[in-house]
């Protein structure tokens, strides 16, 4: 047990040092795109990934690994520009539809991604570099993302660099009680009323709390089906391939066409389908409970964060999209940083059932977060 503990403590931190950096980076980036625009910002970003697979295709040491991991995490803020530029687009209706389609674009890639590392991984093994291949096809992917970005796509900034506050005020991206009041969007050239500030704040806790929350469950996952069901690689793969289903479907045809001013009220019952979810996966006694549950969880996965992003969207000014939206990714980093620490810990020292039962009791605080923000729109 104690050796379980240590390996899954030591994965855990590995996993938190990638997003931690991208809590760091993301607001930064996306700052800088608000000056210098999206597009520049995204090739750079993109080259530093394809820098960081690099170096994962000669790593031969541990410390090579964490290098790269250090590197792709500080280049993972170009996350947080696809929103921006989604955030751009002065419809609503296109913003929603845009956001959805990242989601559904993750979901795709949570799908297809882990087959295609493990079956390369497998077919073309040598020796202790299973590793080459996966390496080598995620270098090839960022490749062609960098010259399909450079020849393909538009620069949505148009004519803010006069006027955008950008990169002036650092301590603002850096300081985490500044990003959760989203200060740097409070102190720019035409700062948000206090009432609009309140319900931006509130959203952004909404968020992080949510996720540090789930990202426990997707972290403690696979011990529980492994140390429950006995589930082989092959099988856990099958499940992973489940989730990532049902949330593009559902983020393909639900998400996307929801209209504008019922993002709070599909949050909210998002958030409410996932206590039961949790309660069946932890309490779960045959595969099909555990799937029923896995149907819930992926259900709400696939509405939550495409909502509170075109949500967050709408807020800042033309010239802040890039901050305001890389504030959002950097809370997330940081729950997903925090999250899976925590609930691994709980889960090897009380138990899935006790891990899994307090953290859906504990969903009852993004939902009075969002009660509290619902109340301010009313207001």
């Amino acid at each position: 047990m104690e050796k379980k503990y240590n390996s899954v403590l030591f994965g855990g931190l590995i996993g938190s040092l990638f997003s931690l950096l991208q809590f760091l980076s993301s607001p930064i980036t996306g700052a800088l795109s608000d000056f210098h625009g999206r597009k520049p910002l995204l090739l750079l970003t993109t080259l530093g990934l394809m820098c960081s697979y690099a170096v994962w295709v000669v790593s031969r040491s541990f410390s090579m690994f964490l290098l790269f991991r250090v590197i792709g995490g500080i280049c993972k803020g170009n996350v947080s520009l696809c929103t921006a530029i989604v955030a751009d687009l002065p419809c609503p209706k296109a913003r929603n539809r845009g956001m959805a389609m990242i989601g559904v674009a993750f979901s795709l890639g949570f799908t297809v991604g882990p087959l295609m590392g493990a079956y390369f991984a497998l077919s073309a093994r040598t020796g202790n570099v299973f590793y080459h291949s996966p390496a080598l096809l995620a270098l090839t992917f960022s490749t062609a993302d960098l010259i399909f970005i450079w020849l393909m796509l538009p620069e949505t900034l148009k004519n803010n660099k006069a006027s955008s506050s950008g990169f002036r005020d650092t301590w603002n991206l850096l300081n985490p009680l500044a990003l959760f009041r989203f200060s740097a969007v409070a102190t720019g050239e035409v700062p948000p009323s206090k009432e609009r500030m309140q319900k931006l704040q509130m959203l952004g806790l909404v968020y992080f709390s949510y996720l540090f929350l789930f990202s426990g469950l997707e972290f403690t996952l696979s011990f529980l089906t492994h140390q429950r069901f006995h589930f082989t690689s092959m099988e856990q793969g099958k499940m992973f391939f489940f989730i990532g289903v049902i949330m593009a479907l559902i983020q393909g045809g639900y998400t996307r066409r929801i209209k504008p001013g019922q993002h709070i009220k599909a949050v909210h019952l998002a958030i409410i389908t996932l206590i039961p979810a949790f309660i069946l996966i932890g309490l779960s006694l045959d595969v099909k409970m555990l799937y029923i549950g896995l149907a819930l969880y992926s259900f709400a996965a696939a509405i939550v964060v495409p909502c509170l992003s075109t949500l967050v969207s709408d807020y800042g000014s033309a010239s802040q999209k890039g901050t305001v939206m890389g504030i959002l990714r950097s809370l997330g980093a940081l729950a997903r940083a925090l999250g899976p620490v925590v609930s691994s810990s709980v889960y090897w020292i009380a138990g899935a059932e006790t891990c899994f039962t307090v953290t859906a009791a504990a969903f009852i605080i993004p939902l009075c977060l969002l009660s509290t923000a619902r109340r301010l729109k009313h207001e």
